[in-house]
């Protein structure tokens, strides 16, 4: 079938599931009088078209306000006027809810045009011939796949609402009428927000609703299927949950040793719920003699391990396999494999899941662990000189003595300090209780060189930990440019140091290397971030390679392309020979989690797409992804363009200034969303260093600038034209997917700017120029990738997508266009009482924005 008449198809399909009956049940959830005011939906429709008319004409939002109200609703005061935009508000927000639950619940039926296929695909491949089979079951024998998930800010849905959107989707796939209308109603009067800020646990809970509702069914089945289809050694585990709430003390000063205590305990205690839930199915089942005992006796260790917390709590999932191995045995010989099916289901989930549900990284920043092991020093006799401060990296690396010790740290310790120290034991202890999987990575961030890992083990040899036990990963975080640079040299040091060395065999060779994108974007923009990430694996694969380190990166990708995000799978189906991909890692945050990973199906698509395109990448290579001498050298010279274009951007005075006085920024420490502040050092002035990547992402993805996301490339492309490689660039776009992956996310990026609505700020006398700036490398970049790949309109590839995007974008239009009146009003008064609604104002229009943009942040 001709790929334009399948495109069209899908088109037709999502227009008739998708955008009609968004209209319809729009329609009906517009006439339900949930607020103050009745009329509230009636209006809205007014003012969404208000909104969008004055966005074409570029009137400011102040003047598409006042021009609304003076037309629609003439004889109501101010403070009227605003009561009504909260309840506008409040309408759109369930709208987007309400757009979400339908395009989910046609996924089915629209399904995804992606280029790279499912576990279904593979399993067809491998059907073709025995050969094929084997070279897919050899490969899957040395993949793995984890997931991570994190708490970022930007996953506003809190469980009650995510409990809605589950139950309306699946009345909205039978169009059940009486359900749909209830759900609405109760959609209408259930909160958005929260009234105080979750603490770091909270977070953890509510990122436990996926792993319970979502992830423990589809982790499975995926599983269960590869091995059915697959000749496939029981014990491997292909796919795994990794878990950053509660232990990511460098995303977050809040968290505590208490909270990593508090967040395995839940760990551990919802994924034996999980298994409890499933117990009662399988002891409903298994009614025949010979069973009572081994039923009986898994029946307590669940429930107990389920619904309370056991003094000194075990990893069980030797002894629950054990029970149910046996349970397995008896139905096969003596019952006719009868419900043996249910049983072997539980099987798998234990050997996934066992004690732990998922594994708890702990992260910290390589210049708090440095001020921790000066602290250990000079409180713990350990064999470290004097003076060692001052000595040279080489010196350091020779002189670090490896010895152990038991020290407790004293409560007289500075926070970060007992807090570091206290934690390295409690990871003991929850591998203890959880099993070794349950926390067994430290990860430090901002880590510069070898000697920051190495005295890390030091201080777990100080804390109780023994060298022929240390069942720990660490894994360093390359993130700035100047960081990824030296990636390689660091890795070098540690793989030729010899207590490093030895201790990386005792964990299988195996080495855990993560790359951020964050802090990337943020420091060198997007061109620059990605082509300086690409290089930094090609030489730590050759490095690793040269060593026989089997070797895992573990990419910190948020939702956006600014953050690494976008078509995912395509990115890792487009990485080439040089670059290893046998195991892949990546963090699930922000709206991905409830955009990509919010139902049992759209959570085993994406996976699967994950799957196949590691799987498929290493068996079926393609020449071209493997970037030549010459195309590194082309986009070498267009990352160091687009590189000096955004530097110019950041240095400009009026930069930091902007971002404060025409987004959010500054209130998005308001939102009770998150438990962590908006910046790092957060008693001092705004610098631009100290801001965190996301509070940085969110507020340009407010502004609907998406600055992040294409700064620079525009520059980066005309730099190749005016050289006269125009054709070399085309070609390379053409052939390379990491390349095409990279500006295809960046045009997803440009289809959710909209500059009309600061079109005002070229005016101003102050900004003007600045926002001008900002506007024609946008329009550069916009007509130039256009050129370049031949398309009439961004993401041409990708109509449904593309529309789906248009329709978000048009529902929100009323909420961007609210937040920026808001920010005029409070650069208008001096009213204590004004101030605080207008605060409030613009802090309620954050919720809608991101969540329609489903990977804004």
């Amino acid at each position: 079938m001709p790929s334009t008449q399948r495109l069209s198809q899908r088109e037709t399909t999502f227009n008739h599931e998708v955008v009609k009956r968004f209209e319809l049940y729009n329609s009906l959830f517009q006439t339900l009088p949930f607020y103050q005011v009745k009329d509230t939906g009636i209006l809205l429709p007014f003012f969404s078209s208000h909104c969008d008319k004055g966005a074409m004409e570029e009137l400011s939002p102040t003047e598409v306000i006042e021009s609304f109200f003076k037309k629609y609703v003439p004889d109501i005061d101010h403070r009227e006027q605003l009561n009504r935009l909260f309840r506008f508000i409040q309408y759109i927000e369930r709208q987007v809810v309400l757009f979400d639950a339908i395009e989910d619940s046609s996924f089915g039926k629209v399904g995804r045009s992606d280029d790279t296929g499912t576990l279904q695909s593979m399993v067809y491949q491998a059907s073709l011939s025995d050969e094929a089979r084997d070279s897919f079951s050899k490969q899957l024998k040395d993949f793995s796949l984890r997931l991570v998930l994190t708490a970022h800010p930007t996953q506003f849905y809190p469980g009650t609402v995510l409990g809605i959107m589950t139950d309306l989707i699946e009345a909205l796939k039978t169009n059940d009428i009486p359900s749909i209308d209830a759900l609405l109603q109760q959609l209408g009067k259930t909160p958005f927000f929260n009234k105080t800020s979750p603490t770091p646990v909270d977070e953890a809970v509510s990122l436990v609703w996926f792993l319970e509702n979502v992830f423990y069914n589809a982790l499975s089945a995926i599983q269960s299927k590869m091995r059915e289809e697959f000749d496939m050694d029981s014990a491997h585990q292909v796919l795994e949950l990794g878990f950053w709430p509660g232990g990511d003390r460098d995303g977050n000063p809040n968290v505590t040793t208490e909270t990593t205590r508090q967040v395995a305990i839940l760990l551990r205690k919802h994924i034996f719920r999980s298994y409890y839930r499933d117990f009662r199915l399988l002891k409903r089942r298994i009614t025949f003699r010979g069973f009572g005992d081994n039923l009986a006796k898994l029946e307590k260790l669940l429930y107990d391990n389920a619904f309370s917390t056991p003094e000194n709590p075990k990893d069980l999932q030797a002894e629950m396999l054990e029970i149910l191995n046996s349970m397995r045995e008896t139905l096969v010989t003596s019952h006719d494999n009868l419900f043996v099916d249910i049983v072997e289901d539980l099987i798998q989930k234990v050997q996934l899941f066992g004690s732990y549900f998922a594994t708890l990284d702990i992260r910290q920043d390589s210049r708090v662990l440095r001020s921790v092991f000066d602290y250990g020093t000079k409180k713990i006799y350990t064999g470290v000189p004097k003076g060692y401060a001052e000595m040279d990296e080489a010196a350091k690396l020779k002189t670090l003595p490896f010895t152990e010790a038991d020290f407790v740290c004293p409560t007289d310790a500075d926070d970060m300090t007992r807090d570091t120290l206290d934690t390295i034991r409690l990871m003991r202890q929850i591998q203890e209780s959880n099993g070794v999987k349950g926390c067994q990575r430290f990860i430090i961030s901002n880590c510069q060189q070898a000697s920051d890992i190495l005295q890390l083990i030091d201080l777990f040899l100080w804390s109780g930990w023994k060298k022929e036990q240390l069942t720990v990963d660490f894994a360093p975080l390359f993130e700035t440019v100047n960081d990824l640079i030296h990636a390689g040299d660091v890795m070098e040091t540690l793989y030729t140091h010899p207590f490093y060395k030895k201790h990386l065999q005792s964990r299988g060779n195996k080495q855990s290397i993560m790359l951020g994108f964050s802090d990337s974007t943020k420091d060198g923009g997007y061109l620059m971030a990605n082509w300086s990430i690409y290089k930094a694996k090609v030489e730590l694969t050759a490095i690793a390679r040269k060593h026989n380190i089997d070797l895992a990166f573990f990419d910190g990708r948020g939702g956006p392309p600014a953050r690494g995000g976008g078509k995912t799978h395509r990115f890792y189906a487009s990485m080439g020979t040089e670059i290893a991909n046998d195991h892949i890692e990546l963090t699930i945050q922000g709206q991905t989690v409830s955009s990509q990973y919010g139902s049992v199906e759209t959570a085993r698509f994406n996976t699967e797409q994950l799957i196949n395109a590691g799987v498929t990448s290493a068996l079926q290579p393609n020449p071209n992804d493997t970037l030549e001498k010459s195309d590194k050298a082309l986009i070498a010279q267009m990352a160091e363009a687009s590189h000096g274009r955004f530097l110019a951007l950041r240095e400009q005075p009026l930069f930091v200034e902007y971002l404060e006085k025409f987004s959010p920024l500054k209130l998005l420490s308001q939102i009770n969303i998150s438990s962590r502040p908006t910046k790092r050092n957060a008693s001092a002035k705004l610098k631009l260093e100290d801001l965190r990547a996301i509070s940085f992402v969110t507020s340009w993805s407010q502004l609907k600038q998406s600055i992040p996301g294409f700064y620079g490339v525009g520059t980066a492309l005309k730099t190749m034209k005016d050289a006269g490689s125009w054709e070399d660039v085309k070609s390379l776009y053409h052939k390379s997917g990491f390349f095409k992956t990279m500006l295809d996310n960046c045009m997803m990026s440009m289809s959710k700017s909209d500059f009309r609505v600061t079109a005002y700020l070229e005016k101003d006398k102050k900004f003007g120029k600045f926002w001008k700036g900002l506007k024609d490398e946008f329009e550069l970049t916009k007509s130039l990738l256009l050129e370049l790949t031949g398309m009439s309109v961004l993401m041409e590839e990708s109509p449904v997508e593309r529309r789906s995007i248009a329709i978000r974008e048009k529902i929100v239009l009323p909420l961007v266009i609210v937040q920026h009146y808001a920010l005029q009003l409070l650069s208008n008064t001096q009213d204590e009482e004004l101030i605080g609604i207008y605060n409030k104002l613009v802090i309620r229009t954050v919720y809608g924005i991101v969540n329609a943009g489903r990977n804004l942040a």
